[in-house]
């Protein structure tokens, strides 16, 4: 049940193949089904990151069972993704990481 959420004041010229991409990325990375994998943007979102307006983003990553000691390396990764596909400098991105319990993530009527 990842959930990958972007929020950027940039434009995402590309949005289904971003979402399919960071679908398959997080797959990856994450060892999950990318049925599971769910991706949210919001490009073009009014945001200010050291009282600058340049390209910026801040990112969620929650995720059942997210292993606290591959933050550091998911955030490389991340970076590195978003900085290819949508040109945001890795030093204008903040991510959020978050183990989410399986009794506290409902789906399909349930929890996992």
């Amino acid at each position: 049940m990842p959930v990958l959420k972007v929020q950027t004041n940039a434009k995402i010229e590309d949005k289904g193949k971003f979402m399919s991409d960071a679908t398959s990325l997080l797959s990856e990375v994450l060892n999950k089904p990318s049925g599971y994998i769910m991706i949210i943007i919001e490009p073009g979102t009014e945001m200010l990151f050291g009282g600058s307006d340049a390209p910026l983003a801040y990112v969620e990553l929650k995720s059942i069972g997210l292993p606290e000691n591959e933050t550091a390396n998911l955030s490389a990764g991340l970076c590195s993704f978003i900085e290819e596909r949508i040109g945001i400098p890795k030093n204008r991105i903040y991510i959020e990481f978050a183990d989410a319990k399986r009794n506290m993530f409902g789906w399909n009527g349930g929890t996992f």
